[in-house]
């Protein structure tokens, strides 16, 4: 019989391979081992995992049931990073059935852990994600100003918030000629 972490360490390879029904079998093989050796921390762990393996096969409500019973025990053991991983996690499932409002809060929620850890790259990402939701949502100003807040803590920006750090940069840059312009006129 594989050792939890065994499956733990398959099923992970097995959803990298993007095979998320058999990740799916063997994350819940885990949990049953995990249970069964009294770790329930990472029983919670590979519900997280579960859960996005059902997310992956679109079953969003199973996904977000593993996760709302993970993210108890994590709260339960006062856990913030975990509780803020899963938080996150949650709100990329609540965003993809649509539910805005409540991803929104899931990652402000999430956003407030990291910065309580300190962990000022994950509160940057968390924040943007944010603002990604804000701009799907048609509020492109609000989105622009929450960019701005998570781009000024991603220490290694991807092409597209490069892409937008610059777009920030270049309408600070207009907006400070264009005030000057009118005051010189005066």
């Amino acid at each position: 019989m594989a050792t939890a972490d065994a499956l733990k360490d398959q099923g992970i390879q097995q959803f990298r391979q993007q095979d998320y029904e058999q990740a799916a079998d063997t994350f819940r093989q885990a949990i049953a081992q995990y249970e069964a050796d009294g770790v329930g921390d990472m029983a919670a762990e590979m519900q997280v995992n579960l859960g996005l393996a059902l997310h992956m096969l679109s079953q969003h409500e199973a996904a977000l049931e593993q996760m709302n019973m993970a993210h108890a025990v994590f709260a339960q053991l006062n856990d913030t990073s975990r509780t803020a991983q899963v938080l996150g996690n949650m709100a990329r499932v609540y965003a993809k059935m649509g539910n805005t409002e409540q991803a929104i809060t899931n990652y402000r929620e999430a956003s407030a852990r990291f910065m309580e850890l300190g962990d000022e790259e994950n509160y940057g990402q968390t924040v943007m994600a944010i603002a990604d939701l804000q701009l799907r949502s048609g509020k492109a100003m609000q989105a622009a100003a929450t960019y701005e807040v998570g781009l000024e803590y991603v220490k290694q920006p991807n092409a597209r918030q490069r892409l937008m750090k610059r777009l920030l940069s270049m309408r600070d840059k207009i907006s400070g000629t264009g005030i000057g312009q009118a005051d010189d006129e005066s």
